[in-house]
């Protein structure tokens, strides 16, 4: 069956000025503007997909933050109305202050700084309920960090033109570098190339030796055969790389931890391709089992294509 012809995969038809539609991490390279605040933002999905050193990052500025805030409220009040305040200098007042604050926040409150007088006393119960919210927040968005199901597939760097029985393949080699274990894999691979003599995209579904697999505790080289039907057909390195060519992988796959469906995404450009190349054998069997240097993930060698 010959690889289906699309008009759109949802990037347009129109040159993206030779960027890739698909970063390598599987985000998309799509920036939105001209939109409002309140429909731009989700502060939710921010927090949970962010990395987690932006995320500690955050937690710790807005805790500084907020402490902070709060010292200077105090200050604004009068210090005296907070026993315990031994600072001398302003700033050891105000720092008396600032960690009084972070006592409250947390309600942990050693005891030697306590309010006194009905508006230090409001302040200090409106902080406490705030802190209470916050960290009922926080708890809940590190549990919903640690839940989320994510495939971590490991994909390698480079794709290759190699041989492929009688003909050429592309191929490219993925891992799961967990030790959970997915199951019923499944990829699809797309096209995007530019028209020849046009400004306008066409996509193509490229047809795959094998489009899913059962298990996968090793490695995976995926391989698109290169027949008189695949539109890489006749196409040399040169023509992949003037019409700006992206491979765009798409897999799913079912995580047994979570009991959920999770998916993965990833994409190779023209110049990430090396023709004339094979990957190398990773795998050997030892007493112990089966060992796979995911090191070596991108290594390949020399291979004469068809």
């Amino acid at each position: 069956m010959a690889d289906q012809k699309f008009n759109d995969l949802g990037f347009g038809t129109r040159p993206q000025g030779f960027r890739r539609g698909l970063n390598k991490d599987g985000s998309f390279n799509v920036k939105k503007i001209n939109l409002p605040f309140t429909e731009r933002v989700n502060f939710y999905h921010s927090l949970v997909t962010m990395s987690w050193t932006r995320f500690f990052f955050t937690i710790v500025i807005t805790f500084l933050f907020v402490n902070f805030l709060f010292a200077a409220i105090y200050v604004l009040i009068g210090l005296e109305h907070l026993t315990g305040i031994e600072g001398k200098t302003d700033i050891d007042r105000f720092l008396d202050a600032f960690f009084f604050s972070s006592q409250t926040l947390t309600t942990l409150g050693y005891g030697r700084i306590a309010p006194v007088g009905t508006s230090a006393s409001i302040v200090a119960a409106l902080e406490s309920m705030l802190g209470l919210l916050t960290f009922a927040l926080a708890t809940g968005l590190l549990y919903g960090r640690f839940s989320k199901p994510t495939a971590k597939i490991k994909y390698s760097n480079l794709a290759v033109i190699s041989p492929y029985k009688d003909i050429n393949g592309f191929m490219f080699r993925v891992l799961n570098p967990r030790d959970s274990q997915l199951i019923e894999i499944e990829v699809s691979l797309t096209l995007s190339i530019m028209r020849p003599n046009s400004n306008m995209r066409d996509f193509y579904s490229m047809e795959l030796e094998r489009n899913k697999v059962n298990f996968l505790p090793t490695t995976w080289t995926i391989v698109h055969p290169i027949s008189v039907n695949s539109p890489l057909y006749g196409l040399s390195k040169q023509n992949l790389l003037d019409r700006d060519a992206e491979m765009i992988v798409l897999m799913k796959a079912f995580d047994e931890i979570f009991s959920q469906t999770v998916y993965s995404r990833s994409s190779y450009k023209a110049n990430e391709l090396k023709w004339g190349e094979k990957f190398t054998y990773i795998i050997k069997q030892e007493d112990s089992g089966v060992i796979v240097d995911a090191g070596k993930m991108d290594e390949t060698e020399t291979a004469m294509l068809s």
